[in-house]
């Protein structure tokens, strides 16, 4: 994991942090608080691209729904080809009722 480089105490106490927001308006103040509107946009972003090709949309539907450079949607999509199946994960959650497209995994030694 790439996260992995940064693990350690203050990585922690800010994940323990968000792990403690109570509701949407308290998200919406801490986020408010910890990063610049650009930050809190550009993962909101991301975040919307993995909602849009787990619902097997193209990249240029994509890139005109949310304004995501191509750049950006290739990095989300290696998430979903090599990453920890978080953003399936957690959309998952969220819509529970959608049909996701089953991405092809690579890079997986378990297989």
């Amino acid at each position: 994991m790439q996260v992995d480089k940064i693990r350690g105490h203050q990585t922690d106490q800010l994940f323990k942090a968000v792990l403690e927001l109570k509701d949407m308006e308290e998200c919406y103040r801490f986020f408010d608080d910890l990063c610049t509107i650009s930050e809190i946009q550009s993962l909101s972003q991301r975040f919307e691209v993995a909602h849009l090709l787990r619902l097997k949309k193209t990249y240029e539907t994509i890139k005109n729904e949310t304004g995501a450079s191509t750049a950006t949607i290739s990095r989300v999509r290696r998430c979903f080809d090599y990453g920890n199946d978080t953003y399936d994960e957690m959309l998952g959650r969220l819509y529970p009722d959608e049909k996701p497209f089953q991405f092809p995994k690579y890079g997986n030694s378990n297989e």
